[in-house]
């Protein structure tokens, strides 16, 4: 293997990178800020505070499902530029005070620029990485909205108690701002069009979402459930547990567990395959959520967030590596996009669903049961994926490097 021509850490690489940490930034600075804001600014009920919260995530699905398609017909540049755009103008909506519907409307369309613009960002980086360094750069470019995960909601958490939100929306803005100054200055690659498809009018499933990726897609829902479990509810679960000054740490300790991992696993991913990571992911994360049902002390609550950041934070970069694997060139960001939608869906819909659960089970038992369905996920992967990795890897490595010689 030339090293000189499967250089990771390029200008371009980098620049892309800090583009996505900026635009995640703001959408996880805004995701603990948004509801409080709904009840002391317009006296809304909790109901239509977590809508305001939710129906981002509802834009960014809708972002996601046609950005793919368009993508391949209009580019990487121009559709991470108006992505950018439209980031940006929608950011600046949320300085309009004009009820409670308007707000629902500003979160809708800033939802639909950040699927857009990100979209666009996992494509671009997906095209500048080496084909036999996919798995690595893939894990070293998620560790950018890992990073955002971790310091947006400490931000915003902070903002909230000590400057207005007036502040924390203009904070927003100049986020949106430098991620677009800085896309600038990078050398965006275009997805190479076939005729067929460019020239086929008929609107069909295969031009929204790609088909390859569905399998693995299936899996990411399911993994995305169980960790919305956690994402929406720890707090809740801290506060009947009385460990609420312990909880503001889980999340650090969660990206912590990323941070360490990552460069290992991806290069892993890229030598041994995507089994070697996801079968000890998927233990490690069900373990996680059985060990969160049961902790009794600010030790136990931590380690909780160090087997789950192992486990789904790795199950993160390596399921979208294995839809992008398993794509052709030209359909990466439809394979993207799909990966996003997938992602999105459990993360999104989860907390309504298992809030139909929750008064019947409770937190603890709700944590059992995640963890249980993570473990029994392990078949489902192994059905869709698993049992043909060793194939679909024979069969994968001539195509890319045939892709790179003709380039």
């Amino acid at each position: 293997m030339n090293q000189s021509s499967s250089k990771l850490w390029t200008k371009d690489f980098i620049i892309v990178s800090a583009a996505n940490f900026f635009l995640y930034l703001v959408f996880y600075l805004l995701l603990v800020t948004m509801a409080v804001y709904a009840v002391e600014e317009f006296h809304v009920s909790e109901s239509q505070a977590g809508l305001v919260t939710g129906i981002f995530i509802i834009g960014t699905l809708i972002g996601r499902l046609f950005i793919g398609r368009m993508i391949t017909s209009i580019g990487n540049k121009k559709m991470l530029y108006f992505g950018l755009i439209f980031f940006i103008l929608t950011s600046l909506l949320y300085f309009i005070h004009a009820g409670i519907t308007v707000l629902l409307i500003t979160r809708l369309l800033h939802g639909i620029a950040l699927g857009m613009a990100s979209t666009a960002t996992g494509t671009i980086v997906a095209e500048v990485i080496p084909g036999e360094r996919k798995g690595e750069g893939i894990g070293f470019f998620s560790m950018s909205i890992t990073l955002a995960t971790a310091i947006g909601p400490f931000i915003g958490i902070y903002m909230s108690q000590h400057t207005s939100f007036e502040s924390i929306f203009g904070f927003c803005l100049a986020l949106g701002i430098i991620s677009f100054i800085i896309s600038l200055f990078v050398n965006i690659p275009e997805v190479s069009k076939p005729p067929k498809e460019v020239a086929s009018k008929k609107w069909k499933l295969s031009e929204f979402l790609e088909p390859k990726a569905f399998p693995i897609a299936l899996v990411v829902i399911l993994l995305s459930l169980g960790y919305s479990s956690v994402l929406s509810f720890i707090n809740f679960y801290a506060i009947e547990i009385d460990l609420v000054d312990t909880a503001s740490l889980f999340f650090v300790v969660y990206a912590i567990a990323i941070l360490v991992s990552r460069p290992f696993t991806g290069r892993l991913m890229d030598v041994k395959g995507a089994n070697s990571i996801m079968y000890p992911a998927f233990i490690l994360f069900g373990a996680g959520l059985l060990l969160l049902s049961t902790v009794a002390n600010s030790i136990s609550l931590l380690l909780a967030g160090v087997l789950i950041g192992l486990g789904f934070g790795n199950m993160q970069s390596t399921t979208q590596a294995i839809a992008v694997k398993m794509t052709p060139p030209h359909r990466m960001g439809l394979a993207t996009s799909t990966y996003y939608i997938a992602l999105d869906a459990g993360l999104g819909f989860g907390p309504y669903l298992l809030g139909f659960v929750i008064p019947l089970t409770g937190y603890s038992t709700l944590y059992i049961i995640m963890g249980v369905m993570v473990l029994a996920t392990i078949i489902l992967y192994y059905f869709l994926h698993g049992k043909k990795e060793n194939s679909i890897l024979a069969n994968i490595e001539p195509a890319t490097t045939n892709s790179e010689e003709l380039s």
